[in-house]
């Protein structure tokens, strides 16, 4: 059994990680071309015991939280509200973005009930919604992990007419108590690697009936579309990426009006959702590049920001003092002071605002890469690095519409922001061409908002 998960789920994203590696112990010894629902069912309950365990754990580490544990559970003492009711599930912080705009689409007069799997991204999610107009009700509860019982029982409270898992989430526990229910099922947005499609092909007969479970399939890519119906799924179609339709990420006017005076002339570039090793190079890049640009102000802002008062730390050698913005510090000013770490959560609209030059994360390391959609969309002149497949479509568009750099390493990086900062029209015609790129599917949210409303009145 590879390890991640029997579906191919990018479950060490989210906070099932831990917790379905519980399930996948019991599996060890069987044969995945004799994989069924009945041995999938039986491990997973059979790890229940030690799933709760986990989360116990992960709450005292801070990544789950503990009043809100029965929620892992499929627990709930909120009645389900009357009417109509869709349940949407985004797993983390993409997922979650990604449907945002089809939230706004959504008609008044019935209820969302949003889950997601990390605390990250229910904290974005309370940060962004009041704020887009959405006219329906949004209630967000955290996703029960796939044990039978925790998947009837959510289902038996809150009784959705109709489902949707955004991207790759396929928990067969869940989706087969859906189809018994006959609550209709989509996928939207879905992505299959090619690493998950091999993995899946080595047991055709779960996937073809998990994927069967679905009623409609919105795939992100002509090829994610291919993959899936290889594997046996129906009604599949590639209309476009969600990801392209997002909104402008937000930023406060006032902060960003006061981060620029105080800024000021500076050069400045921004190294995005950076990983564990990226940040190191980011400080490299800002050593060879302090020089060539008086003044130059490099931000970091990591993928994890708990992690910013080690990279503070870690790079106190190479900038002067190092700032970090969790603690109240605003960007650094002196000579030999130039990085500041930008270690809060939903602060990257602004940043992306505040650096006409970006490298995205994720991708200089074997992460896979995080959204390069968001900094083309303001304009900003991107760069990332070789490990892009868990954006390969994105990256493919803004490639095809030359608005993106590929960089191999960090001295490639550094001669990237070296070009930008130095050619201010080349800085400029890149990301107007990104933004051209990543506005091209603005009609997709509501023809997805659209497709739910209408399964949600199919009924069972």
């Amino acid at each position: 059994m590879p390890a991640g998960c029997l579906s191919g789920i990018r479950v060490t994203r989210t906070a099932r990680a831990e917790c379905m590696a519980a399930q996948i112990a019991w599996l060890d010894g069987v044969s995945v071309r004799a994989m069924s629902e009945t041995i999938w069912a039986g491990a997973a309950s059979l790890a229940a015991p030690v799933i709760r365990l986990m989360l116990r754990s992960r709450a005292a580490r801070g990544k789950e939280i503990t009043a809100r544990l029965p929620e892992r559970e499929g627990r709930d003492t909120t009645p389900r509200p009357p009417g109509t009711l869709i349940w949407l599930h985004a797993a983390s912080v993409g997922e979650t973005l990604s449907v945002l705009p089809v939230l706004v689409a959504l008609p008044a007069g019935l209820t969302v009930l949003l889950t997601t799997g990390t605390v990250t991204s229910a904290t974005l999610l309370g940060q962004r919604l009041p704020g887009l107009g959405v006219r329906a009700d949004v209630l967000h509860r955290f996703a029960p992990l796939d044990v039978p019982a925790w998947a009837g029982r959510f289902l038996d409270h809150w009784r959705p007419d109709a489902a949707a898992f955004v991207e790759s989430e396929l928990w067969p526990n869940m989706m087969f108590a859906v189809a018994r229910r006959g609550i209709p099922l989509l996928l939207l947005n879905a992505r299959m690697s090619e690493r998950s499609f091999r993995g899946w092909r080595r047991m055709p007969g779960l996937a073809r009936r998990l994927l069967r479970c679905f009623a409609w399939i919105e795939a992100q890519s002509n090829q994610d579309a291919e993959r899936l119906r290889l594997l046996g799924a129906r009604s599949v179609a590639s209309p476009g990426n969600l990801k392209f339709a997002a909104d402008p990420l937000p930023a406060d006017a006032v902060e960003m009006a006061r981060l620029q005076t105080a800024i000021g002339e500076r050069p400045v570039w921004l190294a995005a959702s950076t990983h564990a090793g990226e940040e190191a190079v980011a400080g490299e890049v800002h050593a060879r590049l302090a020089a060539q640009f008086p003044g130059l102000l490099t931000i970091i802002a990591p993928r994890h920001p708990e992690r910013g008062p080690e990279i503070a730390a870690a790079l106190l050698q190479i900038g002067g003092a190092v700032p970090r913005r969790a603690a109240g510090q605003d960007p650094p000013i002196g000579p030999g002071a130039g990085i500041w770490v930008a270690d809060t959560l939903g602060d990257l609209g602004l940043l992306f605002r505040l650096a006409p030059v970006v490298f995205i994360g994720g991708s200089l390391v074997t992460r896979g890469g995080q959204n390069p959609l968001e900094p083309a969309r303001l304009g900003c002149a991107v760069a990332v690095g070789p490990n892009t497949q868990n954006h390969a479509g994105a990256v493919e568009a803004l490639r095809a519409a030359g608005a993106v750099c590929e960089v191999a390493d960090g001295a490639a990086l550094a001669d990237f922001v070296a070009a930008m900062l130095g050619d201010a029209a080349r800085r400029t015609a890149l990301g107007e061409a990104g933004q051209a790129a990543a506005s091209a599917h603005d009609g997709l949210p509501a023809m997805v908002a659209e497709r739910l409303v209408r399964a949600s009145h199919a009924g069972p």
